[in-house]
């Protein structure tokens, strides 16, 4: 026992938060009992462990294999018995308690695991008027939790491990046996087993070192606080990547159009998630197109404009020493800048910062002369129509490539955009996520998913799953 002691506090010993406790076994069998302070239960190891073996009535102990002793007497929920240092130390640094008994060869952990954590709220990046209003937090088994409360099914498979080579992170894969294809499961489970890295610390950095194409401005992944929206994803034959720490959610595939779809529109009836939804289509063309189409109008094709409205434009250009491309730019630079000041500050001042850093500014251009208040009506209808998408990747997304709109509206006007448009649209067809078109159902056409697109179709219609991925079982539900 002594060597065994010594080699473990060889190991962990330096840390001032790792605890020693030594006792007998009923008096003449000593004992180690190693734990994490913060980490494990104080009270659950002095109650269920400590305190039954060092009970003088437990007869049971005289004369019996350890294995039987443990199992009989102490009284917690998972016992494992473990033959080398690397099994036993692990447990120890997730919360485990290890138990070295004298004579017995073996190491013994058992499950004491009690840390804080943060209580369920609701989610912040996915705000619904209607719908749950739980979201995932940073604990994994928590968040395991909020999705079988959702699927009582016992065909919802949850295969867990440990990523990173250090920081040992525990994450979990979740699917629907039987609709998940099995070439997908097989293709996360693939790309998980090849992350060879020290330490992963969020779902962010999986889902950088599992997506296909890492130059792409398009997110090749979901990701939800939503445990409503997760368990849609694994009804639907998607694939869930669950990581310790993170309340984010990964969703494998996703496909373009997904990326526009919140929970809510099949919670309100049909008619009214049809027209959220194309709310949001228009929100999007406008998020990208706009400034590019005022700098392709204002410098190449002023004879588009109709005569009242040029002269108007014209008159609040007057004096405005910068062309419209650098009037757009310092514009939407100042609103990027007021977005990201207003998301890192404390929630109220950032409010403040936002609402009253624009009006100042705005006013205060204006006045000076230095950008049209026309310029400032198109940057304020752009930024109000990027935060009206749910999603705040495929926000980010646009968001970026509405730069380079607007560089391509500058050099060639109006051809430019429609060249730039061209490139997006060739780049989005041969994009993939895990083997799913990323265009799907438009390219390749499925019109039966058209249903459930920007017309959302009545409940009672939507039969079908959606075209990708190629799910085992395709039937929502039955013909009534």
């Amino acid at each position: 026992m002594n060597e065994t002691v010594d080699s473990i506090r060889k190991v962990i010993g330096e840390s001032t938060d790792v605890i020693q406790r030594d006792f007998t076994i009923n008096h003449y069998i000593r004992a180690s009992l190693f734990y994490i302070d913060g980490l494990s239960g104080i009270d659950h190891i002095e109650q269920n462990i400590i305190k039954p073996l060092t009970d003088s009535s437990n007869q049971i102990l005289r004369g019996q294999p350890i294995e039987r002793v443990v199992n009989e007497v102490v009284s917690v929920s998972n016992i494992s018995i473990v033959d080398n240092f690397d099994d036993a130390i692990l447990p120890v640094m997730s919360g485990d308690s290890l138990l070295v008994i004298d004579g017995y060869e073996k190491l013994i952990t058992l499950d004491t695991r009690q840390m804080d954590k943060r209580s369920i709220q609701e989610p912040q990046s996915e705000i619904v008027v209607r719908g749950p209003r739980d979201g995932f937090i940073e604990l994994l088994q928590s968040n395991i939790m909020l999705i079988r409360r959702r699927i009582k099914d016992p065909n919802l498979v949850v295969q867990q491990g440990k990523i990173g080579r250090r920081s040992k992170t525990d994450f979990a894969l979740l699917y629907m046996k039987g609709i998940a294809p099995n070439e997908l499961i097989e293709e996360v489970r693939f790309r998980i087993s090849c992350i060879d890295l020290d330490g992963v610390l969020e779902s962010g950095t999986v889902e950088q070192l599992i997506e296909e194409n890492v130059f792409s401005p398009f997110p090749q992944l979901g990701n939800t606080e939503r445990p409503d929206k997760a368990a849609g994803a694994l009804m639907n034959g998607q694939v869930l990547i669950a990581i310790d720490g993170s309340p984010y959610v990964l969703i494998a595939p996703v496909v373009l159009e997904q990326l526009f779809k919140s929970p809510e529109d099949y919670y309100e009836r049909w008619f009214i998630g049809t027209l959220i939804r194309s709310l949001r289509a228009i929100a999007a063309i406008i998020a990208l197109l706009l400034p590019g189409v005022y700098i392709a109008v204002v410098s190449f094709h002023q004879g588009m404009i109709p005569t009242t409205l040029a002269l108007s434009i014209a008159g609040t250009r007057e004096g405005v020493p910068f062309p419209a491309f650098i009037e757009a730019i310092l514009m939407e630079f100042t609103i990027e800048l007021l977005r990201e000041a207003g998301v890192r500050l404390p929630r109220p001042v950032g409010q403040t910062i936002g609402i009253v850093g624009g009006l100042v500014i705005g006013d205060a251009a204006v006045r000076a002369g230095i950008v049209s208040p026309v310029m400032v009506i198109v940057v304020a209808l752009t930024a109000i129509a990027s935060f009206a998408l749910p999603a705040y990747s495929i926000s980010i997304s646009i968001r970026i490539l509405r730069f380079s709109m607007m560089i391509a509206a500058s050099i060639l006007g109006l051809y430019g955009m429609i060249l730039f448009y061209i490139a997006i649209n060739i780049h989005l067809v041969g994009l993939r996520s895990f083997g799913s078109y990323y265009t799907a159902p438009i390219a390749p056409y499925d019109f039966p998913s058209w249903l459930d697109l920007i017309w959302r179709a009545p409940t009672s219609i939507l039969r079908k799953r959606s075209v990708e991925p190629e799910t085992q079982d395709n039937t929502r539900q039955s013909d009534v």
